[in-house]
């Protein structure tokens, strides 16, 4: 039995929105010959991304002990040993290299090369004050026979930040409708903890470092209006 008018009219008039914000993309792409999913538009600050590699972050109150690149899974991951007073930490960065790089980054490739056991996950959130930005980031505690750490990871973007992949993804496709895009890089922290220590305890310590590395990198690598 055919559905009633009134109830196929909403789906019509979302059909023919969405043509319409298709057609309002494409178009400006099909004048001038570019598709936008052939030929992307440029990341502002990609030679930034790529210095990453070699640079790292120098970070306030924290001396670098120790600065490398180490391959983990596919990739080639920036690493950075860092002391400050009594305590020890760890960056890992992986970077966007190219326009068409996804954040496909698998955080079971980190967990796998440190053999670490964890617990104690969970996604927690957290702001910075220049630029304006909120954060949503895993937190978990990861330990070895030697060392315990409580870690936060997530993929930092000119936006923000988030540790599923997918975030970025509907982010960089609405930024291609109006010719940018959403620049990222994938950060795990490592904050040295005491043997199987509370999480919590050291929770508020761990979220200061993520919050200085979020904010160097949306002040320069990721930075908007380039």
């Amino acid at each position: 039995m055919p559905k009633p008018i009134s109830l196929q009219l909403p789906k019509l008039v979302l059909l023919l929105l969405l043509l319409i914000l298709i057609g309002i993309g494409a178009v400006p792409g099909y004048l001038s010959g570019k598709w936008r999913w052939r030929e992307p538009p440029k990341v502002a600050t990609l030679s930034e991304l790529r210095n990453l590699r070699q640079t790292g972050l120098a970070l306030p109150n924290w001396q670098i002990v120790q600065r490398g690149t180490i391959q983990i899974g596919e990739h080639k991951w920036l690493s950075q040993e860092m002391t400050r007073d009594n305590q020890k930490a760890a960056l890992l960065i992986f970077a966007q290299n190219g326009p068409r790089e996804q954040p496909e980054v698998e955080w079971s490739d980190i967990n796998g090369l440190q053999r670490w056991r964890t617990d104690s996950a969970q996604q927690v959130e957290f702001s910075i004050a220049q630029p304006a930005a909120k954060v949503t980031a895993q937190l978990f505690r990861g330990w070895t026979d030697e060392q315990t750490y409580a870690v936060m990871q997530w993929y930092a973007t000119s936006e923000g930040g988030h540790p599923t992949p997918s975030r970025w993804f509907f982010a960089d496709r609405a930024a291609q409708w109006q010719n940018r895009r959403v620049p990222w890089v994938a950060v795990s922290v490592l904050l040295a903890i005491d043997p199987l220590d509370d999480l919590e305890k050291h929770r508020a310590s761990v979220e200061s470092l993520a919050q200085a590395v979020q904010s160097i990198l949306m002040a320069n690598a990721l930075r908007l209006n380039s």
